[in-house]
């Protein structure tokens, strides 16, 4: 988590602080999602064995194998004011789940009784308007029946375990490690990937690396990953990862009570 250097010199090269904000228009487009504001569901993304979600208004059905739970757009984390950027809105599961070996991360196999996830932008405190959003944060939901949240975590430990590194479609290397998030829910895990760093026409830029966060909590009987990225391809801030994770903790909790 201690890529600074690095992230700073690639930044600076990509000019990216420069950039304007109609960029963002952009931004929009490429993530594909829809119901930006009303948060609903993409109808593109591919449902677990319950129906996939998300609501405007809290869910009212229990979270059991035989019943459609309904993930509402308020387990969702909420940026802090002088981190918000954009607006979250909607994503299929499948492009929000960030790669692992093996598939760690999955979809979290048959005991899912719902999924979802929304993207969001963030700054950095102090960042002027004009600026594009340092960041993104695309967060998964997991409901789950009987333990198989906590069988979620046991199973994606045990990936950990065996994955230093895995291969990426473009041939390049991630490297992996994880390491546990104290006081993160009921359980968590944070587990970093560091990837050779690439300029935005996709080419290597030498000695430098790109490193990202996903932190997996557990919240009772839900599992939500929250996958950080860098603007356009680069490092993302790992200072930020706790605000993330409180944010996304106080959600969910309030949810589930």
């Amino acid at each position: 988590m201690s890529q600074h250097m690095h992230q700073e010199a690639g930044r600076t090269r990509l000019a990216r602080r420069a950039l304007a904000l109609p960029l963002l228009g952009a931004l929009a487009v490429a993530a594909g999602c829809g119901g930006a504001d009303t948060g609903e569901p993409d109808s593109t993304a591919t449902p677990p064995p319950s129906a996939s979600s998300v609501a405007t208004e809290p869910a009212t059905a229990t979270p059991t194998a035989d019943a459609t739970v309904v993930i509402p757009k308020s387990a969702f984390l909420e940026l802090p004011a002088e981190l918000r950027k954009l607006p979250p809105r909607t994503m299929p599961v499948a492009d929000a789940v960030p790669e692992l070996c093996d598939d760690g991360f999955g979809t979290g196999g048959r005991s899912v009784t719902a999924s979802a996830a929304m993207m969001t932008g963030y700054r950095q405190p102090g960042d002027p308007p004009s600026n594009v959003p340092y960041g993104t944060i695309a967060q998964t939901i997991f409901t789950f029946s009987d333990d198989g949240a906590a069988d979620y975590l046991r199973r994606l430990r045990a990936t950990l375990a065996d994955c230093a590194s895995f291969t990426i479609g473009n041939g390049d290397t991630v490297r992996v490690r994880s390491e546990p998030l104290p006081d993160a829910g009921d359980e968590g895990l944070l587990v970093v990937q560091v990837r050779p760093a690439r300029n935005l026409p996709g080419d290597l830029v030498e000695g430098e690396t790109t490193t990202t966060q996903v932190a997996v909590v557990r919240v009772a009987d839900a599992v939500t990953l929250l996958h950080d990225e860098g603007w356009e391809g680069t490092s993302g801030d790992p200072a930020l990862v706790d605000d993330f994770v409180r944010a996304a903790v106080d959600a969910l909790d309030t949810w589930q009570r």
